[in-house]
């Protein structure tokens, strides 16, 4: 069982490690180097490149498709074999590619390690590879560096910790080497321990390695990412299951339909080479293609939406998604602490403005007021900017703080007062300074004020009001008496509940003296500055568009209940349903966690594993569960959920790695373009599924109609290959770059169970499909005003001209029609989408030539067709357009008539 060395003393620890604080000798670190291992993260083993590139034609529509290639290429035909062999060999490289750029996360992870260490081996101070790192270890840390390994703090100066890419938390941490109590204590608590790739940012300390390379808490989470499987996307699982059912049904129809015309005295080996045409027909060998071209389209838009997807198939997938998981920190607020409220003078005011430009204006009662009037105010905030030690900074407009955020914040505050905080220091010159600690939880600084020196302090509220024996007010130093320290502590309190994080700021005029002892008592209580993390200003409205869309935002962070709940509040992301911190769902057995995760609208306090539990949890219940996320803790879940959604100004390395999709302006609300967005694909695709099996089933019906009637096949195979190109090929592709349809976002997601052929498309391919095999057969029928001659073995050049141009005309008006599978024809019209125009046009064309060409006329059998003819054809055509509008009028009625509208 592993140790929990936060709870242990320094020298319960040291004498577990069997350690000193001088550290071990360079013979003992060899030996342990040899019994732990070194202290790098492990790679996952991966597939070998060409087994990754073999297994992308393990497909049965691959098999079919390359056998019936190798077929007609024996059979003398290239033209047909080698597109359909460039096809495959071109969706088989691109899920290669797709493939071969996994399990990159690792060797981000790697990166975020420190490659050298500062440690104690036979008592000297020395400097060595990381790697080389042993349990029992002392190193030695200082501000900047990048922690090498999990450790327990010996000694602690000032030190504070930026554990953001590991927690999630947006504060810096404040470390101490007291042991600490109770069980099941979250990492962010952990204060008198530090953690592989997590970076001080102030202080200096000593610590004794506990753990290194895959026992750390970077490595735990290396292992969950080489466990952690992708699932496959609902759009790949169900082309799979399509397409084995298309291959299986091709082969099936065109042996039946085959049989047929080889009775009716067609030659063997001409019915063999039509069969495999038809059954090239009817599998949607363009599918591959088609989705990978959509989707390449649809991620081309996204990234002008600020969205950048790494995995094409994914981006289906958001349609699909019905709870996004988010980040708090960075992803729903800004990552920059901002002062909201000042209790100054027996008042409270207001601040505008967010982040760390310092703008805002200083409102009282809800009025802006003149900061000349409110003396009190401007000395506090001049007093908190010299008790501090963040600078601002300005970088190309971009504003900023090096420091600690939240002494960052008071910095901002000020320089809105227009203090001058910079040009103010130097006046003040700091001559003494007692640090903060967390057992203290306060600053102190004494500074210069002509011949006075003045202590300054600020820190916790009710550390700082428990040493204040007076209070500024209206310029005079009055009595603080139990009661109003009483007040003081009960607006605190009231800024917690609100999520405001309070800092209290007193001050003590010492005159001349040069005595710094005891300037921590007896001080003057100036004022109570309350921040807060704000969330981002978007994020309020795509939350409310999530709630429209069918989708459940939840909240997962590392920060506290309290301060989790009130922005979840804020947001709308908590309405009726519950909050759960980590050390709440550690006493939940699975079966209980499974009952509240559907009510749960806010996690807090979360460590890696649980978002992996959270995340399954989801998952096992039946949801597509989008998560989103910037640090190393978010990796494993990222990977694991549908769909992984990485910060890119803010996220780690890993943390995109891991992701499915890059956020590249960190905004929650581009997740709803980006929904949208996959929602249009997806539909885009069903589109072209429903237009290729309505206008293929309607092909093999009207050929089957045509010979039960005893007519001689009225398609050739080159009839065949060569509508099979330019309608599943040319014009299908156009419907995959149609713009979103009007009020996709109104609609609910569709369910995991939900196919890409759903009811509503099946019904269309059915019903249209029939009709246009109606339409040629009698076509068909009509202009060959004879009794079939059940002898012949060939069609008329003529029966064959009216039954091709026919066909022609009736698939391409039912590429119109199929724009929307559910809305009119005249809502959409021929307008919006360019290259469909291109592609009906250039379709037009060819296929006049075939028909009208002598040159093409014997290679297609066909005969000239008058401009009668192609008038009768062309309102046959026309005919399948009308009829999808009666269609989709019945379907609506029916499905009104459903829900009981």
């Amino acid at each position: 069982m592993e140790k929990n060395y936060y709870r242990s003393t320094i020298d319960e620890t040291l004498k577990d490690l069997q350690s000193s604080a001088a550290g071990l000798s360079e013979e003992e670190a060899t030996k342990r180097l040899t019994t732990y291992g070194k202290n790098e993260l492990e790679a996952e083993k991966h597939e070998p490149a060409w087994k990754l590139l073999v297994a992308q034609f393990n497909n049965i529509l691959i098999y079919i498709l390359v056998l019936s290639a190798i077929i007609s290429m024996f059979l003398g035909k290239t033209v047909e074999p080698i597109a359909i062999l460039v096809i495959v060999v071109l969706a088989g490289i691109t899920g290669f590619v797709q493939e071969f750029q996994a399990g990159k996360a690792i060797d981000s992870l790697k990166k975020m390690a420190s490659p050298t260490a500062r440690v104690k081996r036979d008592g000297k101070d020395r400097e060595i590879n990381s790697v080389e790192l042993v349990p029992g270890d002392v190193i030695i840390l200082a501000s900047g560096d990048k922690i090498p390994a999990d450790a327990r703090l010996l000694s602690a100066q000032m030190i504070k910790v930026d554990e953001a890419a590991l927690t999630g938390e947006s504060l810096s941490v404040q470390k101490h080497t007291n042991a600490i109590e109770g069980t099941n204590t979250p990492l962010g608590d952990r204060k008198n321990s530090v953690y592989m790739g997590t970076a001080v940012i102030l202080g200096r300390a000593e610590a004794v390695v506990t753990s290194t390379g895959m026992s750390t808490e970077f490595g735990k989470i290396a292992n969950m990412l080489n466990t952690t499987e992708s699932r496959k996307t609902p759009l790949q699982m169900e082309l799979d299951k399509l397409g084995k059912q298309l291959g299986i049904f091709s082969i099936v129809l065109a042996t039946i339909v085959s049989f047929f015309a080889y009775m009716k005295g067609s030659p063997l080996d001409e019915v063999f080479v039509w069969g495999v045409a038809l059954a090239v027909a009817i599998i949607p060998e363009a599918l591959p293609a088609v989705v990978t071209i959509t989707l390449a389209l649809g991620v081309k838009r996204m990234v002008k939406r600020r969205a950048l997807i790494r995995k094409l198939p994914a981006v289906e997938t958001l349609g699909a998604t019905n709870i996004i998981c988010s980040d708090k920190t960075g992803t729903l607020t800004q990552d920059e602490m901002t002062i909201k409220k000042i209790l100054s003078d027996n008042k409270v005011f207001d601040l505008t403005g967010v982040g760390y430009k310092p703008e805002g204006d200083f409102l009282f009662e809800n009025n802006k007021i003149n900061l000349e009037e409110f003396p009190d105010l401007i000395k506090s905030l001049s007093y908190g900017s010299l008790c501090n030690d963040t600078l601002l900074n300005n970088k190309d407009g971009e504003w900023d703080v090096l420091g600690d955020p939240t002494e960052g914040a008071i910095v901002v505050a000020a320089e809105k007062a227009g203090i001058g905080v910079e040009k103010y220091k130097e006046e003040h010159k700091r001559l003494h300074e007692i640090p903060f600690s967390s057992e203290t939880k306060r600053m102190t600084t004494v500074n210069q004020f002509g011949e006075d020196k003045i202590a300054i302090s600020k820190g916790a509220p009710e550390v700082i009001i428990s040493s204040c024996n007076r209070i500024l007010v209206g310029g005079n130093e009055v009595e603080l008496t139990p009661a109003i320290k009483e007040g003081l502590l009960k607006e605190a309190h009231t800024f917690g509940e609100n999520a405001l994080r309070g800092i209290a700021i007193a001050y003590k005029n010492l005159g001349a003296s040069d005595n710094f002892e005891g300037v921590e008592e007896g001080l003057v209580f100036m004022t109570i500055v309350a921040m807060i993390d704000p969330p981002r200003e978007s994020v309020k409205a795509a939350i409310i568009t999530c709630a429209t869309a069918g989708i459940k935002p939840i909240m997962i962070t590392g920060d506290h209940k309290v301060t989790a709940v009130a922005i979840a509040k804020e947001l709308g992301i908590m309405k009726d349903g519950i909050a759960i911190s980590g050390p709440e769902i550690e006493e939940l057995s699975d079966e209980e966690f499974s009952k509240v995760v559907d009510t749960a609208e806010v996690y807090a306090r979360i460590s890696p594993a649980h978002k992996m539990k959270i995340v399954e949890a989801l998952i096992n219940k039946g949801n597509v569960v989008a998560m989103t996320g910037d640090g190393v803790n978010d990796a494993p879940s990222l990977k694991r959920a549908d769909i992984g959604v990485a910060m890119g100004i803010t996220g780690t390395d890993v943390s995109k790695e891991a992701a499915d999709m890059i956020l590249t302006d960190d905004n929650f609300a581009s997740i709803v373009s980006a929904v949208e967005e996959g929602r249009s694909i997806f539909e885009n695709i069903r589109k072209y599924l429903v237009y290729l099996l309505s206008g293929n089933m309607g092909t093999v019906l009207g050929l089957i109609a045509a010979l039960l009637a005893g007519y001689a096949a009225p398609l050739m195979a080159v009839h065949i290959l060569f509508i099979n190109f330019v309608m599943d090929g040319i014009l299908a592709i156009t419907l995959g770059i149609e713009p979103p349809e009007q009020g996709i976002m109104s609609r609910s997601p569709r369910t995991s169970t939900e196919g890409i052929l759903n009811k509503e498309s099946i019904a269309y391919i059915s019903s249209v499909g029939v009709w246009i095999g109606f339409v040629c057969f009698a076509m068909l029928v009509w202009y060959s005003g004879e009794i079939p001659d059940p002898m012949a073995s060939k069609a008329t050049p003529y029966a064959m001209s009216i039954f091709y141009a026919a066909l022609i005309m009736s698939r391409i008006f039912n590429v119109f029609a199929t724009r929307s599978i559910r809305d009119s024809f005249f809502k959409y019209g021929v307008v919006g989408n360019n290259a469909l125009l291109i592609g009906v046009a250039f379709t037009l064309v060819l296929s006049f030539l075939t028909i009208n060409w002598n040159i093409m006329n014997s290679i297609f059998s066909t005969t000239a067709l008058s401009g009668t003819d192609w008038m009768y054809v062309s309102i046959a055509g026309l005919s399948v357009l009308v009829y999808s509008e009666l269609h989709k009028l019945v379907m609506k009625a029916i499905s009104k008539r459903a829900s009981g509208a």
